[in-house]
């Protein structure tokens, strides 16, 4: 996926020669005494090898188009980064692993946020299970005491969970499942919408 973007991205750059080592260097020299020109042109002078590396990251739950922002951000951070220092390795290899960082950064953080919305879900689809399952038992619907104690959890844990879900729906967030969150029976906010006034209603 994504092959189109990358090739249309490739071409955009097309004008725009890559670095070759020796002009590297020299600029290099340029950006480390304050040549703003020199830096420019050590960023777009790599922009194809960051677009590589963004290329090589496709397929783990980030879109192209974020990954090639991230490298392209990393690439400029590594140039200011290295023209600054007076100590810092060869400028290949640092730049790679700033790249390399961000783009590992920037996938943990999807999969992570993926993990979340997924865990939450699950949570609300066994508390409305429970919730309907005490509502059947008792003959009318239980209160939140009464699902803390079924579930095994705190009141105050119930009471997150519903205000998450409730917080996850008005934001629609794309990261959640929210046909399960939706699929919550009940879940209403009353009184002045503190945690404490929230209440089981069919």
């Amino acid at each position: 996926m994504h092959d189109d973007f990358y090739q249309m991205y490739l071409e955009e750059m097309g004008h725009i020669p890559p670095c070759t080592r020796e002009e590297q260097e020299d600029l290099l020299k340029e950006a480390a005494e304050g040549r703003k020109e020199a830096k420019k042109r050590l960023v777009e002078g790599n922009l194809r090898a960051a677009l590589e590396f963004a290329r090589e990251y496709d397929g783990r739950g980030v879109l192209m188009t974020d990954l090639v922002q991230e490298a392209n951000m990393a690439l400029m951070m590594a140039v200011e980064e290295y023209v600054q220092s007076e100590d810092s390795p060869e400028f290949e290899s640092f730049k790679n692993q700033r790249i390399k960082e961000a783009l590992d950064a920037a996938v943990n953080e999807q999969q992570f946020a993926k993990q979340t919305g997924e865990e939450l879900a699950a949570r609300v689809n066994v508390l409305q299970q429970i919730s309907q399952l005490l509502a059947g038992e008792l003959g009318r619907e239980a209160t939140v005491e009464e699902l803390a104690d079924k579930m095994k959890m705190t009141v105050e844990e119930i009471k997150g969970i519903m205000k998450i879900a409730m917080d996850a729906m008005s934001m629609n967030a794309e990261t959640m499942d929210l046909e399960a969150l939706a699929g919550v029976e009940g879940i209403e906010i009353t009184g002045d919408e503190e945690a404490d006034d929230y209440d089981y209603e069919e």
